[in-house]
């Protein structure tokens, strides 16, 4: 009866796994042909678990936004216990409503989009704050469904820097027509999420575009982003700070199709690259990139799952359970059928 999508998952303190994930309902319940990504009932729910294997039986809810449906809840475990969780949201006007927005603004599925926001909790997920709302950025051209500057968002994997920064690679449309384009821009937050402010572009081109992209920091600290994007062949992306995020060298293709991407360090400090494949045969892939992540072009591709019923699916995550052993979570479906929540157990060789 549901469409879920867009999970992220965190290992908390305790030891127990949190996923969250986007629930809407599957409008073939209502006679309906088409489930869109866009819908006014889509809330951030989240499942637990102990072992990655048994999941709690009903998700539980994180957030409804009251203007509109949310997407792609982002979490963060921050080292102080306290978790981050970013997301954005779609409201949907009526005519009259409709008629009297401020332009330019960004349509899709019939609905407005409101911009990012982030909710934070203290007690383990028990319960959430917010929403904090992120400024709005120079770059973005758009306004929100309330005539408002359009805050800033993102759906990717933040990070927190070894010096307790945590970095989050937002996006920005630069132009809505003919086409629309979006590009990549770093900002920073020096007390766990509260407050954001701009730093540095990441990525932009004339033509192509950069979104849903993920940020890491590496042990040289290095800042690394992982770039979904748009005309350009589903080319995966990267670009690098040297500086702190003060600055991005020029983007490059990393050699390989697939979006977006998610990374995570490994005990040995190499990298577990995982994405999303939206080409024949769908599923999802992985990567095991050395601690500084420059061998990306090299790294042997490790197909994780191939039986993909289309290319409404991927979006993977990854959590490490123990030494040796990681959990990949993504949206899939099979033979087309329903969109859900699943998982690849993974036991990663020693060098």
């Amino acid at each position: 009866m549901y469409h879920n999508a867009f999970p992220s998952i965190i290992k908390q303190p305790d030891g127990e796994l949190l996923v969250a994930f986007r629930r809407a309902p599957d409008r073939k319940v209502f006679g309906e042909s088409i489930t869109s990504h866009v819908d006014p009932n889509s809330y951030l729910v989240a499942v637990r678990s102990r072992d990655g294997e048994h999941w709690s039986p009903e998700p539980e809810l994180i957030y409804a936004h009251p203007f509109g449906g949310s997407q792609d809840p982002c979490l963060l475990q921050l080292r102080d216990g306290s978790i981050l969780c970013a997301s954005y949201g779609w409201a949907f006007l009526r005519p009259e409503g409709m008629s009297n927005l401020k332009q330019p603004y960004f349509e899709a599925g019939g609905a407005i989009f409101l911009g990012g926001y982030l909710l934070r909790s203290t007690d383990g997920a028990k319960t959430w704050q917010g929403p904090i709302y992120p400024p709005h950025i120079e770059p973005e051209i758009n306004y929100n469904a309330m005539g408002k500057p359009l805050p800033a968002y993102n759906r990717g994997a933040l990070y927190e820097g070894k010096d307790g920064r945590i970095f989050w690679v937002v996006a920005a449309s630069d132009a809505n027509k003919p086409n629309k384009k979006t590009s990549n821009y770093l900002l920073i937050s020096e007390d766990k999420g509260l407050t954001w402010k701009y730093s540095s572009v990441v990525a932009t081109d004339s033509q192509a575009s950069f979104n849903e992209t993920s940020v890491y920091e590496t042990p040289k600290g290095d800042i690394v982003a992982f770039l979904r994007t748009a005309n350009m062949d589903d080319q995966a992306c990267i670009a690098r700070s040297t500086d702190g995020g003060k600055s991005f060298g020029n983007w490059e293709k990393m050699g390989f199709q697939g979006h977006p991407l998610q990374a995570m360090r490994l005990p040995d400090n190499r990298v577990l690259l995982v994405y999303g494949y939206r080409h024949k045969p769908y599923g999802i892939r992985a990567r095991i990139l050395n601690p500084e992540c420059t061998d990306y072009a090299t790294a042997p591709e490790i197909i994780l799952r191939e039986d993909g019923g289309g290319t409404d699916l991927g979006y993977p995550w990854s959590v490490q359970l123990d030494t040796n052993h990681v959990l990949v979570v993504y949206y899939y479906n099979i033979n087309n059928g329903p969109r859900h929540i699943a998982g690849t157990l993974l036991e990663i060789p020693s060098k």
